[in-house]
């Protein structure tokens, strides 16, 4: 029976596969993409997110809208810049995403399944970000 070499030796010394930074790049430009979306219907409509009862954070919601399209377009930005080997892209993506986290927290009373759903996201982010060792220097 033939013996296949391993896919990848590690001894040599050399780094693991970028898995974890690869997630993070795709999964930052998918919350890009979700606040995108978010800041699109806030502008085009802006009753789309009324009806709600009187909570501490009201907002303009154009305005908010505004907002978190810019912040959606940053973060395809810091995305692809991660998914590219930037170096600046790892630390803007992981203070992006705490940033989105908190701009979130805020959108909570109008959208509640999407705001979760992008806290998660970001959440997803900056574990994974924060936790890719990337290249040793040897």
């Amino acid at each position: 029976m033939p013996r296949f070499p391993p896919a990848h030796d590690f001894s040599a010394g050399s780094a693991p596969p970028a898995g974890g930074k690869i997630f993070a790049g795709v999964v930052l430009q998918l919350d890009g993409l979700l606040n995108l979306f978010k800041g699109i219907a806030g502008i085009a409509r802006d009753d789309v997110y009324n009806g709600l009862g009187n909570y501490v954070f009201e907002f303009n919601l154009t305005a908010w809208g505004w907002v978190l399209l810019v912040l959606g377009v940053v973060l395809l930005v810091t995305g692809a810049g991660v998914l590219r080997g930037a170096g600046w892209a790892q630390g803007a993506g992981v203070c992006l995403a705490a940033l989105s986290i908190l701009l979130n927290f805020a959108w909570l009373p109008y959208a509640p399944l999407w705001a979760v759903i992008s806290i998660a996201v970001d959440v997803s982010v900056i574990w994974a970000l924060s936790t890719f060792r990337g290249t040793p220097t040897a």
